[in-house]
């Protein structure tokens, strides 16, 4: 580990002590909340990385293109999206014996003006926020105390994983689980990707679609 300095140590605390206060005080919840909390992170980091705040998260020039973006980035979330609906929701449902609670979904079958509006929210709030939040941030500043040796990488994705998982309550103790393993085999992409979150932001965002798209054609 670099040996870091009072501002690369206290700003991240008080961040995630906003974060937190963000996520669990006495603030209404809204769904622009993760946009929140990601300027809150980018103006954090602003100060902490001398005004490059963006690369400090993963956005990395070199991976902003087509190639990467528009091709790689869609098979791994098809890929992603077949292991989900194959393996890992009735894999967990069958562990926990109850189903995964989609019941917040059911108004967008056949509504696609809802469904719209449903998409732009989650590419905005999932796709760039939650990944933002959960792997340019929180991720990457983990592995900047501790590194990303193998025990410091299986801790570093256990808690964050865990974490993404239950804030996925509206789906019940199933749904929550079933987030936790996503968001896990989401942190070892973006670690074998070697921290580039312009491909995380495309493939969430492309995961997500392929959710709702089943949602609103009644496959789910």
């Amino acid at each position: 580990m670099n040996k870091l300095t009072l501002k690369q140590t206290v700003t991240p605390l008080v961040t995630l002590a906003i974060i937190c206060f963000m996520y669990f005080g006495p603030v209404t919840r809204t769904p622009f909340e993760n946009i929140v909390i990601s300027i809150i992170i980018i103006i954090a980091n602003y100060f902490e990385y001398k005004g490059k705040p963006l690369s400090a998260l993963g956005f990395q020039r070199s991976k902003f293109n087509a190639k990467n973006l528009l091709v790689y980035a869609p098979l791994a979330a098809f890929g992603l999206f077949i292991v989900y609906v194959f393996a890992l929701v009735p894999g967990i449902e069958m562990l926990t014996g109850i189903s995964i609670d989609y019941s917040s979904m059911s108004q967008l079958k056949g509504d696609l003006p809802t469904t719209i509006i449903w998409l732009l929210i989650v590419w905005a709030t999932a796709g760039f926020g939650e990944e933002i939040i959960f792997r340019g941030y929180f991720m990457r500043q983990f592995v900047k105390f501790f590194g990303d040796g193998k025990m410091s990488l299986v801790i570093n994705i256990l808690i964050f994983s865990s974490f993404f998982g239950y804030m996925h309550m509206q789906q019940g103790i199933t749904g929550q689980l079933v987030a936790a393993s996503t968001g896990a085999l989401f942190s070892i992409i973006f670690y074998k990707r070697k921290y580039d979150l312009w491909f995380m932001i495309m493939l969430h965002g492309i995961f997500n679609t392929l959710g709702l798209l089943s949602f609103y054609f009644g496959l789910a």
